[in-house]
C-alpha cells in the first residue's frame, strides 16, 4: 500500500498520444500526482508496471497488440496495482467487463471542463489508496451466511423490496451479489449506484450477463415486479410509490452525489416500512446513510458491506458508524442473507404496496 504522504506515483495507458498528454497533463497539475511512466499498448503497461511498480494504472480498453481487457487480467496476476478504466462512452459496455477482470472503477475519457478534470483526479487519489491485494483476498473468499434477527411483532411476513445504495466499488459488489441470485428470487431489487451520465446503460448490460435475474434501467409508472433488478438512470432520481410504482424525477442541483441514494432508501422506507430490506455498498461520502436509517425506523432491515470487501468503506462506515445497520457482512454472504430474508423476511405488520 502507498506510503501517506508521498506521491501517488501513476502509469498512463492509452493508445492516443492525445489523450496519453491530456491525462498526463491533468494529473500532474496537481503536487501530490506523478505520472512515472506511459504505455500505448497492453502489452507494454504489463511490462511497465512490473518494472515501475505504480501505485495505480489508468488504463484503456481499446487498444493494439494486446488490449485493455487481457492486460488487465496479466496484471492482477502478476502484479496487482489499482486499475481505474478510463474509457469513452462507446466503449462503456465494453469497458465494465474489466471490472470482472480486476480492475476497481471505470470513468469517462476527460475532457478540458474542470468537472470532468475533477473527476479523474478524485478517483486516482480515491483508488491509489486500495489494498488491492487484500481486496482481492476479501472478495474471493467464502462466507458463512450470518442469521438476520429482529424482534417479533405481529406475525410474520416477507421482505417486499430490497433497497441497495452503492459508489465507488459498487458495480463489481453489485455483480458478485446478482450473479448468486436465483432468477426466482421472490421480491424486486432496486438499486442507485453512483455513476457518471451515460455509463447507466452499459453497466446494465454487463449486470444482466452475470444473472438469471431481468436487470434493466428504471422506467417512469413502471410496477415493480420480483425477479427483476431496476437501476436507477444516472440522469434522473428514483422514488418508489404507494402503489408500488417507480416515479423518476429531475435531479436536485444541490445534492452532491448522482443519482441520490437517499431518496430511493428513504422512499422505500416511507412505502415497505417493515418489509423493506436496505443495502448499503461500498462507496465514498454518505449518501444512503439517512435513508437507512429511515428504513431501520419503519422497522425494516438494515445491511451493509465489510471493509475487508469493499473498495470504498466510506457510506457504509458511516452508516455503521450511525447506529443503523443491523447486520454488517461480508460480500460473499450478501446473497445467502438476502435469500433469507427473501423467504421469511423481517417482522410482519403493515405490507409494502403490491
Amino acid at each position: 500500500m502507498r506510503v501517506a504522504g508521498k506521491q501517488i506515483r501513476v502509469l498512463v495507458v492509452d493508445d492516443s498520444p492525445l489523450m496519453r498528454e491530456m491525462i498526463r497533463a491533468i494529473l500532474t497539475s496537481e503536487p501530490d500526482i506523478a505520472v512515472i511512466g506511459v504505455a500505448g499498448d497492453g502489452l507494454e503497461a504489463v511490462r511497465t508496471v512490473a518494472s515501475l511498480k505504480p501505485d495505480i494504472v489508468t488504463m484503456d480498453i481499446e487498444m493494439p497488440v494486446l488490449g485493455g481487457l487481457e492486460a488487465i487480467e496479466r496484471i492482477i496476476a502478476e502484479h496487482p496495482v489499482p486499475i481505474l478504466v478510463v474509457t469513452a462512452l462507446t466503449g462503456v459496455r465494453t469497458a465494465f467487463n474489466a471490472i470482472s477482470r480486476g480492475a476497481l472503477d471505470v470513468i469517462e475519457k476527460p475532457d478540458v471542463s474542470l468537472e470532468n478534470m475533477q473527476a479523474l483526479l478524485g478517483k486516482v487519489r480515491l483508488l491509489a489508496r486500495v489494498d488491492i491485494c487484500a481486496h482481492l483476498a476479501a472478495t474471493r473468499r467464502r462466507s458463512a451466511v450470518p442469521a438476520i434477527t429482529r424482534e417479533a411483532s405481529s406475525g410474520a411476513s416477507r421482505a417486499k423490496v430490497v433497497a441497495v445504495a452503492a459508489s465507488t466499488g459498487g458495480p463489481q459488489a453489485i455483480h458478485s451479489i446478482l450473479a448468486a441470485l436465483p432468477a426466482r428470487f421472490p421480491v424486486p431489487i432496486v438499486i442507485t449506484q453512483h455513476i457518471a451520465e451515460g455509463f447507466t446503460q452499459g453497466m446494465v448490460d454487463w449486470l444482466a450477463g452475470a444473472t438469471p435475474l431481468k436487470v434493466s434501467v428504471a422506467s417512469n409508472g413502471e410496477l415493480l415486479v420480483p425477479g427483476t433488478v431496476y437501476v436507477n438512470p444516472a440522469e434522473k432520481t428514483m422514488r418508489i410509490t404507494e402503489t408500488g410504482l417507480i416515479a423518476l424525477a429531475e435531479r436536485d442541483p444541490r445534492r452532491i452525489y448522482r443519482p441520490c441514494c437517499d431518496t430511493m432508501l428513504t422512499s422505500v422506507a416511507a412505502v415497505c416500512r417493515e418489509r423493506a430490506v436496505g443495502l448499503i455498498l461500498s462507496g465514498m461520502g454518505s449518501d444512503g446513510v439517512a435513508g437507512l436509517e429511515a428504513i431501520r425506523a419503519r422497522g425494516g432491515v438494515t445491511l451493509a458491506q465489510d471493509a475487508q470487501s469493499s473498495v470504498v468503506y466510506g457510506m457504509n462506515r458511516s452508516a455503521v458508524e450511525r447506529g443503523c445497520v443491523d447486520k454488517v457482512i461480508p460480500l460473499a454472504a450478501i446473497p445467502g442473507a438476502l435469500m433469507q430474508l427473501a423467504d421469511k423476511g423481517p417482522s410482519g405488520g403493515r405490507k409494502c404496496a403490491q
